[in-house]
């Protein structure tokens, strides 16, 4: 992000409709959770290279660019995260090695425009969004891959869809490391979503991202995202599958580790 982005979360001055953007209005708990969000983040990055699998109870904040927030996204963890590990990985390697390959995959239901963004000439970073294509934000970023689904859109064509991408991306890109935002948000009962995947859908959707990766051994960092369900137990449901999901890949992963 930039430095004087960054100030003016810390310090509170950021001009009024660059934090009406953002969402909601400044406070230093507002500061304090955003940096905390980005750490733990980081955090799981670390363990993931170690362990195969880990994940942030919170982040996802995809909707923030290096310049500003948006979406209720202060800053963009997983772009940190995925920055900060190529950078550890050249310390501990010397300069002159390759940049991690990192893929980004983004299931929640709204685009991953910041993200998109930050990384539209970064070749070693690969970009994937799935998303609503009459969902925000309305005025959308290039990614590497953009897959849009109509309202309505249930689980088999979710699925489908969501499997062809992740060819695609094989195809195209040979990462070592993968983030992957686990969105509520496409699920039926979400205010936002304007989609009608169901419980059953989203784990199955998990268990495609997790196997995928670990079928290739790629260390996995996953992050919530968004989620509006009408019924807060709708939201809850669905992220917990999905660390019910990641759990059994961890236990997998150790099952393997030397």
């Amino acid at each position: 992000h930039d430095s004087s982005y960054i100030d003016a979360i810390a310090d509170g001055t950021l001009p009024a409709p660059a934090q009406r953007e953002i969402g909601f209005p400044w406070s230093p708990a507002m500061a304090e959770r955003a940096r905390r969000s980005v750490g733990a983040t980081v955090a799981a990055s670390r363990v993931a290279l170690q362990e195969g699998v880990a994940g942030n109870l919170a982040g996802g904040t995809h909707h923030s660019y290096a310049h500003k927030g948006s979406g209720f996204c202060v800053f963009n963890d997983v772009a940190v995260a995925a920055r900060l590990m190529q950078v550890e990985r050249a310390r501990a390697r010397g300069r002159h090695t390759q940049p991690l390959r990192v893929a980004v995959i983004d299931l929640d239901v709204h685009q991953g425009n910041g993200t998109a963004h930050i990384f539209q000439d970064d070749h070693s970073v690969f970009t994937l969004s799935l998303h609503g294509a009459r969902n925000f934000p309305f005025r959308k970023e290039a990614s590497d891959l953009d897959v849009e689904l109509p309202d309505g859109c249930t689980d088999d064509a979710y699925l489908e869809a969501l499997s062809q991408a992740l060819d695609a991306l094989e195809h195209r890109f040979a990462p070592e490391m993968v983030f992957y935002l686990a969105g509520a948000d496409p699920h039926e009962g979400d205010r936002l979503g304007r989609l009608a995947i169901t419980h059953d859908g989203l784990e199955a959707r998990d268990r495609h991202v997790f196997d995928w990766a670990w079928q290739r051994r790629l260390p996995l960092v996953f992050a919530m995202a968004g989620g509006y369900g009408r019924d807060m137990e709708d939201t809850l449901t669905a992220q917990l599958n999905t660390w019910r999901v990641a759990w059994e890949y961890h236990q997998r992963w150790q099952n393997v580790r030397p």
